[in-house]
């Protein structure tokens, strides 16, 4: 039999990769989310300013009828982000239960290859004994 250790090394490589995906992702989620919370700052900063706060009404600022705008695209990022980090988490779960087959495979090999060592032994003594 071959060894399962390149095998093994490609599935914790992917493991790794995977969980690397989902630290980025965590990343940008949180990044988003913090410039989303710096816009709602200036879109209040700048209704105060103006006194104005319905965004369909003619005078509103531009610049907070631009932040908003800003805001809600953000917004829809971490959403769309949040539903990747949904399939990544599955996929690096799916990846941990592949490597965790794999391992047990190996470790019935070389439990099957250790009680082999016996029998052969066995044998061979028999075939020694018979005249």
């Amino acid at each position: 039999m071959k060894s399962r250790e390149p095998l093994i090394r490609a599935k914790r490589f992917q493991i790794d990769d995977k969980r690397r995906r989902l630290a980025q992702i965590d990343m940008m989620i949180s990044e988003f989310e913090r410039m989303a919370l710096d816009l709602d700052r200036d879109i209040a900063a700048e209704e105060r300013r103006s006194g104005m706060t319905d965004p369909r009404h003619f005078a509103y600022p531009p610049l907070a009828m631009a932040a908003r705008n800003r805001r809600d695209n953000l917004t829809h990022s971490v959403g769309e982000l949040k539903t990747q980090r949904e399939e990544a988490s599955a996929a690096l779960a799916e990846a941990e239960a592949d490597l965790a087959l794999v391992e047990a495979a190996g470790e019935l090999d070389r439990s099957a290859k250790v009680e082999a060592r016996p029998r052969r032994a066995a044998w061979r003594t028999a075939e020694a004994v018979r005249p």
